[in-house]
């Protein structure tokens, strides 16, 4: 049914470089933190470093039209906008302009708070992002009724509640106690990890100790901005969402899964709420690949630590080459369906 869009999708993957990127920062203030703003551009695009990547932008260059439309991106836990660049490249080659906030306690900048209290905050700083980009003269063009969501991760997260999805840092605490061997990094993030030694059982301890000192909160924690109209959730953290409240989520609901993710396992993540939603598309799986294939570009060698690289790093055999149009063709193409079907770009 969608097999023509889909094959104008991979073109527009395929010539990744056909519509210049352009990049600008929308800086912090007392509000928020940064947004920074991904666009087609007017000038050439060229070799640029940001953090550790050198990505092909045009720095703040001035913006093409485009399709009126606009994509706001949550990053991971402890991320940033260039870890979505490629996702954020096509999407401006199909004529998308994309924000990416940096959210508070839980970026490469600032990663103090983590999980839970990071999540509370992650949804009004995509609502946020939306009202920086209408308030920035250079974008008075877009249409900004039907904005799309993308989210991998802890951005995963944030994605599913923005599409509808309640959850509490109570059903979270109790995911944890009865499953914290089988989840142990999606429970305790970065800390430590379970070696199969005899200090395994003291990390238990104390992780069951910390979890239920700090996230006992059981209101359910939901958000609601109309002005997003279709969202994308790649390998969420998931496992504390009230099910119920994903069966029909509000607006279309598109997740990207992959087979062998060691920091979310698919059983307690994306596998839960592909069984529960009943109106979800799923976009694509990739069983051959581990967590870090949606982050794309892939931090260069050495930058991550043993546990990071154990829990993000691609599997021995994966092609990630052959894998990246695999689920970014069919996210770029969900966004088109949604937010443009019905409206002259």
């Amino acid at each position: 049914m969608f097999l023509r869009p889909l094959l104008a999708g991979l073109a527009l993957c395929l010539t990744a470089q056909a519509t210049p990127m352009g990049a600008l920062t929308l800086p912090a203030d007392e509000v928020g933190e940064a947004v920074t703003v991904f666009y087609p551009a007017a000038e050439p695009a060229r070799p640029v470093q940001r953090g550790v990547f050198e990505l092909e932008l045009a720095p703040d260059a001035a913006p093409l039209p485009g399709n009126g439309r606009l994509v706001v991106v949550s990053h991971g836990s402890g991320g940033n906008p260039w870890v979505n660049a490629e996702v954020s490249q096509a999407l401006v080659n199909a004529g998308f302009v994309v924000a990416l906030p940096r959210h508070r306690g839980d970026s490469t900048r600032d990663g103090g708070h983590p999980g839970p209290e990071s999540w509370k905050l992650r949804p009004a700083e995509m609502s946020r992002a939306i009202d920086r980009v209408a308030a920035d003269p250079r974008f008075a063009g877009l249409r900004l009724d039907r904005v799309g969501a993308y989210g991998m991760s802890a951005g995963g997260h944030t994605a599913l509640s923005l599409a509808g999805g309640a959850w509490s840092p109570e059903r979270f605490r109790a995911h944890c106690e009865q499953h914290l061997a089988e989840d142990f990094n999606a429970c305790v993030g970065l800390a430590t990890r379970l070696s199969g030694g005899w200090l395994d059982g003291f990390k238990l301890w104390l992780a069951r100790r910390v979890l239920n000192s700090r996230f006992g909160e059981a209101t359910p924690q939901t958000y609601d901005d109309p002005r997003f109209a279709a969202i994308v959730a790649g390998v969420p953290a998931a496992a504390d969402f009230d099910p119920a409240s994903l069966a029909r989520p509000r607006v279309p609901l598109g997740l990207v899964t992959v087979g062998r993710d060691r920091w979310l396992p698919a059983r307690w993540h994306s596998d839960a709420i592909l069984a529960a939603c009943q109106t979800c598309e799923h976009l694509a799986d990739l069983p051959d690949a581990g967590h870090g294939a949606l982050l794309a570009p892939p931090p260069p060698p050495g930058v991550l630590g043993a546990l990071e690289c154990d829990l993000i790093c691609d599997p021995e055999g994966f092609d990630r080459a052959a894998a990246t149009p695999r689920w970014i063709v069919p996210t770029v193409d969900f966004f088109r369906r949604h937010l443009l079907s019905g409206a002259a770009p």
